[in-house]
């Protein structure tokens, strides 16, 4: 087997271009052995296995530095570079990361995990570069779905300026998570189709092979004179005229193609970007059919069907309210899917905006959705709003717009770490002038919250939800929307929870009943504005807050800086660090967040006031 012998890239460039093929195909049975196992994602690593090698048998890497764009196709990249025996850990609690990690190895230059971030990361490294009067490659990935964010384009701008050297590798696949949508999929797609190239091309071809003998030999000699046609029939402008010298459509999985581009990139002065052409899911069928499905899979352990879960229910929500008010639309960012909006986009085709990879746009047309009378309702992950963060307060709040936030993902997510964990969107929201921020805890909650934002409020609103399973029914009958609600009364100290640390705030009840303790517990239920008054009038002399958000700016700090009476508090939630990736139980006893931790220190408080 090559790819155990493959200790690090100097090792690749050992192998013929044959021995490459062989290496590529051991490669993708790691790939889907492992992941399948392990979870992570597996279409989009499939689809990236030539140009990863590619560009490690090219360049000479760590001393060229490799860029990644959102970062989940990097696992190719560890194999080569030294952790392959390391790959049946992906994405554990202390095992390899599931995205580039610098403090994990020197080949992972930069930490990512959003989109469109890798051309503005590969230009400063190489502006450093030339500053220190260096001598190095930088080399950006850069995937189709990614053309749809603005940062792309910004970064593309300055780059025009200087004419600094890069080599951007645009990965073309069709595909971000889903189908890609917009301009510039439009524009690649004539790419790829241009008959006239098509036709050249074959033409070309043929006739070289007319020729015989001499057309064989004279068809290498021709290839210069085939490609510069090839260029200037595929219209690329778009590209040249961003200043970028345009080098494709090249063949994805074609180690030759892949390797003369590279080289020839190489050569060229200033910025370069090569079009490659991939298929995602490559070498597994099923991946290759449906590879939206498989651009995330969860694993042999994670295997578990939910009765129900928050952004299926909100998809289903949002019909319902769409069908008794023609007023309302959805938006989102390219997670059609993992929004729950699949039905709503069937049912609504023209009431249904996917903007793809663009979030900031997303919010600020919902403005100016909101200023046409209708009502947008914005679905987007917790870790993916951060970055619509000036449109929220600037386009939408400072004018009280009538703009509902859906954000998906709050909380800690588990196995994709760092860079998807949303522990920041109570920080980031609940400070925000005329903002609504709600935290449902169950079925009934998120439906009745959801329709009032909706239907009975007219300001913007937020509501935030955990990934995965949601309790059926109710928590708390009669709960008033707008209030916390008591879920169980007691005497001696009082418990608040927000969103789904309710559940561990029931299991810490119980261990505090076990050892003597009557606690109240509390449905926080509305963040943002905090309803102190129900707080108040529930808590005599300890005060506990329980939150699956940062310490800093979080829930509890709203809660210790609001309460007038005199009570020993303490709040429970992350501290200002970033928090690694595993299993989500896992995270939250290595912080000490799970119920029998937070008894205990409760515990300790108690007694030792005593």
């Amino acid at each position: 087997m090559i790819l155990e012998n493959i200790k690090s890239p100097a090792d690749l460039k050992k192998l013929n271009i044959d021995k490459l093929g062989v290496l590529s195909c051991e490669i993708r049975q790691e790939l889907i052995k492992n992941v399948l196992k392990t979870g992570g994602h597996l279409a989009s690593n499939l689809g990236a296995v030539e140009l990863t090698l590619g560009v490690h048998y090219t360049f000479n890497t760590p001393k060229d530095k490799l860029i990644f764009d959102v970062g989940h196709q990097c696992y190719v990249h560890k194999m080569v570079t030294g952790r392959y025996e390391k790959l049946d850990t992906l994405r554990t609690f202390g095992g390899l990361s599931g995205f580039p990690k610098p403090n994990e190895s020197e080949y992972d230059t930069s930490i990512s995990g959003h989109a469109g971030t890798s051309i503005s990361t590969a230009l400063g490294i190489a502006r450093s570069r030339d500053l220190k009067n260096e001598d190095y490659d930088v080399i950006a990935f850069l995937g189709d779905g990614s053309l749809g964010n603005g940062m792309v384009y910004e970064a593309m701008n300055d780059v025009a300026q200087t004419g600094t050297k890069i080599i951007v590798i645009l990965n073309d696949n069709e595909m971000s998570i889903e189908k890609n949508v917009g301009g510039m999929s439009e524009y690649l797609s004539k790419l790829r189709t241009t008959k006239r190239y098509i036709k050249t091309k074959d033409n070309l071809s043929k006739f070289l092979e007319k020729l015989g003998g001499f057309g064989r030999g004279t068809k290498k000699v021709l290839q210069k004179i085939k490609n510069a046609f090839k260029y200037s029939a595929i219209s690329n402008v778009f590209f040249e005229e961003l200043g970028f010298t345009y080098i494709g459509i090249i063949d994805g999985h074609n180690f030759e193609s892949i390797i003369n581009a590279l080289n020839r990139a190489k050569e060229i002065e200033g910025p370069v970007i090569i079009h490659a052409f991939t298929k995602k899911g490559m070498g597994y069928e099923k991946a290759e059919k449906e590879p939206s499905l498989f651009h995330g899979v969860k694993g042999e352990k994670s295997v578990k069907k939910l009765n129900s879960d928050y952004s299926s229910k909100v998809g289903d929500v949002l019909c319902k309210i769409a069908e008794k008010n023609d007023d309302v639309v959805a938006i989102t960012a390219a997670m059609t899917s993992g929004c729950g909006l699949n039905e709503f986009s069937e049912k609504y085709p023209k009431r249904f905006f996917d903007v793809g990879i663009a979030e900031e746009h997303a919010v600020t047309m919902a403005a100016g959705l909101a200023i046409g009378k209708t009502i947008p309702v914005v679905c987007i992950y917790s870790t993916f709003m951060q970055r619509a963060y000036d449109q929220i307060i600037h386009d939408v709040c400072i004018s009280n717009l009538h703009v509902v936030f859906c954000i998906d993902r709050s909380g800690i997510v588990g196995d994709d770490g760092e860079t998807h964990h949303g522990i920041f969107d109570i920080s980031y929201l609940s400070h925000i002038p005329n903002m609504t921020v709600f935290s449902p805890t169950c079925e009934d909650e998120l439906e009745k919250i959801l329709d009032y934002a909706v239907n009975k409020m007219d300001g913007p609103v937020a509501i935030r939800y955990p990934r995965g399973e949601m309790p059926l029914g109710s928590r708390v009958e009669n709960f008033e929307i707008g209030k916390s609600c008591v879920v169980k009364k007691g005497n001696d100290v009082t418990i608040v929870a927000v969103g789904n640390m309710l559940e561990t705030g029931n299991k810490v009840l119980g261990i505090l009943k076990e050892n003597g303790i009557d606690a109240t517990l509390i449905n926080a239920l509305v963040v943002s504005p905090c309803d102190i008054k129900t707080i108040s009038e529930n808590t005599e002399k300890y005060l506990f807050t329980i939150e699956d958000n940062v310490l800093a700016g979080g829930y509890g700090e709203k809660v210790k800086a609001q309460i007038e009476k005199n009570v020993r508090f303490k709040n429970y939630g992350w501290d200002s660090k970033f928090v690694a990736h595993g299993k989500s139980d896992l995270l939250y006893e290595d912080s000490h967040l799970d119920a029998k931790s937070i008894a205990e220190d409760i515990l300790k408080i108690v007694k030792g006031d005593k």
